[in-house]
């Protein structure tokens, strides 16, 4: 694989300089790899009809992955300190096409929720690595900006997966939706092997064995914890509302199929665009200030769900988009930032926590939707992210 990455990077690199290849690089391995992470979020409301299951137990398709991420990240993330940072993205994804290829051939619900996990499994390959890589290849002043495009690629990945499985399953059936998500993202893991330039800065561990000492360090860096916890809250708000927002709306007086609940993801591009505009301004006004800004405008986002009127709810949505996506922009930078050493390896411990949260967003956010409706949901989510911009206030730098 090293002679063949070699080989297919000496034309790219002359025909693109090496930010542009970069940049796209990271973008298009953010791409292939989150169109599979919330593929099923559009099709839950369908899976509880099509398996007769109840909204918790079709909800693990989105918890599943979103667990197996948490579990595999802080062992890539220590591995990835002794492989090469390319070599670990471009085999997570092309592993994680063949995965999703798999997932398609699932009998039953319990099938599905098991291959989805495996999915998660391979992801953090991509995630982690991807995160170090940006922090150390970066010039310092661009690692904002860079991150955003990163995280701009995800979001834009993750809204052409739920609108393939959205509005295809509608019209083809939910398995040949998977079956084409599969051979996209082995066409993206193709891609990153010939676009994204080798890591120049890189020193490569010894023995992975060696890699396990920083983890000690890690875990004593308040502000890397602080960084983590306000992950682990910000992907609690999105999968908590991303996830349930599609029983709402399935439900009377909305009453939206699949298809028309995967359009509706459109609002992440609109954030994504947004995370891109704002991903120099990060640079510029610090981190702290960019998550705080971030949050005030996701807390009237998520109060505007509020309203029974549903363009007023897509305003909403967008606005919490947006403000999750900057937030885990800003997140991520500061990682790099906190780390004094060992970047993989507290990424992978970021995206741990990050990832936990995620699956806490998928499960307890939904006991209140079952017990109380939308309005306790809505007021979950308005606690974590008050935990949020109180971490970044009280223990990020400015």
């Amino acid at each position: 694989m090293a002679v063949f990455s070699r080989t297919l990077e000496q034309p790219v690199e002359r025909a693109l300089p090496g930010r542009a290849a970069m940049v796209t690089g990271v973008f298009v391995a953010g791409f292939a790899t989150f169109m599979n992470l919330y593929a099923t979020q559009p099709l839950l409301p369908y899976f509880r009809h099509l398996f007769g299951a109840s909204e918790l137990m079709v909800s693990l398709t989105v918890s599943a992955p979103v667990l197996g991420v948490a579990l595999a990240a802080p062992l890539l993330g220590l591995a990835a300190d002794s492989v090469g940072r390319k070599q670990m993205i471009v085999a997570a994804i092309a592993c994680l096409s063949f995965a999703t290829m798999l997932a398609a051939s699932s009998a039953n619900l319990l099938q599905l929720i098991f291959w989805r996990f495996v999915q998660g499994l391979f992801i953090p390959g991509m995630i982690a690595v991807v995160m170090a890589y940006i922090s150390e290849e970066s010039a310092i002043e661009t690692v904002g900006q860079t991150m955003a495009v990163y995280v701009t690629g995800t979001v834009a990945g993750g809204f052409a997966g739920r609108l393939l499985a959205g509005v295809g399953t509608a019209r083809w059936g939910w398995r040949p939706c998977f079956a084409a998500l599969g051979i996209i993202t082995l066409a993206g893991a193709l891609a990153t092997l010939w676009i994204l330039p080798r890591e120049r800065t890189f020193v490569r561990g010894k023995r992975i064995s060696l890699s396990f000492q920083p983890l000690v360090s890690h875990l004593r860096n308040p502000q890397l914890l602080a960084t983590c916890a306000a992950g682990f809250n910000i992907l609690f708000c999105m999968v908590g509302v991303f996830t349930y927002v599609n029983f709402y709306l399935a439900d009377k007086p909305f009453s939206l199929g699949p298809g028309e609940l995967g359009r509706i993801f459109i609002v992440y591009l609109a954030g994504a665009a947004i995370t891109t505009l704002v991903g120099g301004l990060m640079d510029r006004i610090g981190y702290r200030r960019a998550v705080l800004g971030a949050i005030l405008s996701g807390a009237a986002g998520i109060c505007l769900t509020l309203v029974h009127y549903l363009p007023v709810i897509i305003l909403g949505l967008l606005l919490v988009a947006a403000s999750v996506f900057i937030s885990q922009a800003s997140a991520k930078s500061n990682v790099g930032k906190a780390a004094k050493g060992s970047r993989s390896s507290a990424a992978g411990l970021y995206v741990c926590a990050y990832y936990m949260g995620g699956f806490a967003g998928s499960i307890v956010p939904g006991i209140f939707w079952v017990e109380f409706g939308w309005p306790a949901l809505v007021a979950v989510i308005l606690c974590a992210q008050a935990t949020i911009a109180l971490i970044a206030y009280r223990l990020w730098e400015a």
